[in-house]
């Protein structure tokens, strides 16, 4: 655990007692405070209860009195689409609003860290896809070197769960733009953007919102480094604002299907070939081609987000390429799960945008498709180019006949639960083709999370296939 400095003796409140809220009462508890807890959920409230923290109902008037500031769980809106009350009430009464990423920040570094020689180093990672492959893949790849890492954030442990760091550490936080749109503090050694597209717009006012909270990593953070996706006009604003000119190696510059060219410092990956590039020249080449766990151009993208952060802690690209050719990948991320007769079953679960779907299908030539669920703001554009790759599409979800209207001319069926899209794709596939779930929406509709539809999608398989 690391205990929160400077609120020994305070009043402090927090608001969500979900893995992330209590997980700060816990570090806030330790670090001598006194935490007021409120969820409205009542299962939550017992939860805490039963770790001893004593409920005290924060939407009742005068509840801030003495309060030192207020710890908000993620999933809890703070400004759109309207503030919480509770939020509301903190704001009238003149407390600070703060997230547990905020108080991680603030109390990472201790005064033990005099005796080390080398410091532990923080790695955050946003974007809108990619971030959990590419904050696992740089772990893996840390690991792999021998170098002590841990996992947290919106994947593996929660910020404040996990162990001090010491000798020469590096922790590699995910962060989603709840997470950093609030916190008070952000001040990561490396900072990684990995991509932008339309996802939680009406949590954020709009894409321009979205984009603000992903900015606030690397404008309010002021990272030593920062490792910038190029592929779209916000990376490529963030990183002329971030670099002093074209030769400033502070920012790394990375890509998926561009060569990038300039006397900075470039990673890019082109037709499988992963290369990186400092002051004009070509220094290494990893073929990204073979490496089952990284498929397709987006895993690409992730290759080299986390081949540059290694580097930037010393790592060498043979120890990188090593270890990026033994990772296995993600659960419900491109995820293999069986082949049968020349069919491959791939569950890409949290495919669950138009713009990570597509993705999904630019990395396979020949798709049958299971799609479908509750439908997100922005359409189904960004899939457009890549519907070819489409032999039919098998759609799930509720809606499901009102998700099909937007395939048009690709051969599709409504299948609508999970069972028939599975065993009608099943029927159909000839050897050579992909079964590929990447639904382009989220799970609501019919299940509470994309790990439950993954998880269903892979017991649907091997109950056909068996495995």
């Amino acid at each position: 655990m690391i205990p929160v400095r400077g609120v020994e003796g305070q009043r402090l409140a927090v608001l969500g007692l979900g893995r992330s809220g209590l997980s700060a009462a816990r570090a806030l508890r330790a670090g001598g405070a006194e935490v007021l807890a409120w969820d409205d959920n009542e299962t939550a409230r017992a939860a805490a209860e039963a770790e001893g923290f004593q409920p005290v109902d924060l939407t009742r008037a005068g509840a801030f009195e003495d309060v030192a500031a207020l710890i908000v769980s993620p999933g809890i809106p703070h400004l759109y689409p309207a503030p919480n009350r509770v939020i509301a009430a903190a704001w009238a009464a003149g407390v600070p609003v703060d997230n547990d990423i905020g108080l991680f920040f603030r109390s990472f570094a201790t005064p033990d860290w005099d005796r080390l020689e080398a410091t532990p180093k923080v790695i955050a990672v946003t974007g809108s896809n990619g971030k959990s492959t590419t904050s696992a893949l740089i772990h893996h790849v840390l690991e792999s070197a021998g170098r002590p890492s841990q996992l947290a954030g919106n994947i593996g442990r929660g910020v404040l769960d996990i162990d001090p760091p010491g000798e020469g550490a590096a922790v590699v936080l995910e962060l989603s733009s709840y997470q950093t749109d609030l916190a008070r503090a952000l001040t990561p050694d490396i900072a990684v953007f990995t991509n932008l597209s339309p996802d939680h717009l009406d949590r954020h006012g709009g894409r321009g919102g979205y984009f603000a909270a992903k900015r606030r990593l690397f404008a309010e953070g002021g990272p030593d480094r920062a490792i910038i996706g190029v592929d779209e006009p916000e990376g490529m604003f963030l990183a002329n604002q971030l670099a002093e000119g074209a030769a400033d190696d502070r920012v790394i510059r990375i890509s998926s299907g561009q060569k990038l060219s300039g006397p900075g410092w470039l990673v890019f990956a082109r037709k499988g070939f992963l290369s990186e590039w400092r002051k004009g020249r070509q220094v290494a080449s990893i073929d990204l081609r073979a490496i089952a766990g990284l498929p397709g151009a987006h895993n690409h993208q992730n290759a080299c987000a986390a081949y540059a952060a290694a580097r930037c802690l010393g790592i060498g690209p043979k120890q990188i390429e090593e270890a990026l050719g033994s990772f296995a990948g993600l659960p419900h991320r491109s995820q293999l799960v069986a082949e049968a007769e020349g069919v491959r079953f791939v569950n890409d679960s949290k495919a669950t945008n138009a713009a990570s779907a597509a993705m999904a299908l630019a990395a396979f030539p020949e798709i049958r498709w299971i799609c479908g669920g509750l439908e997100k703001e922005g359409g189904l554009g960004p899939l457009l180019p890549y519907l070819g790759h489409v032999a039919k599409a098998y759609v799930i979800g509720r809606e499901a006949a009102g998700f099909a209207l937007h395939l048009k001319d690709i051969p599709h069926e409504v299948c609508t639960t999970m069972e028939a899209a599975v065993a009608r794709a099943a029927d159909e596939a000839k050897p050579g083709e992909v079964v590929l779930l990447a639904p382009a929406a989220a799970s609501f509709d019919q299940y509470d999370s994309f790990e439950r539809r993954g998880e269903d999608f892979i017991a649907r398989v091997r109950a056909r296939i068996g495995g």
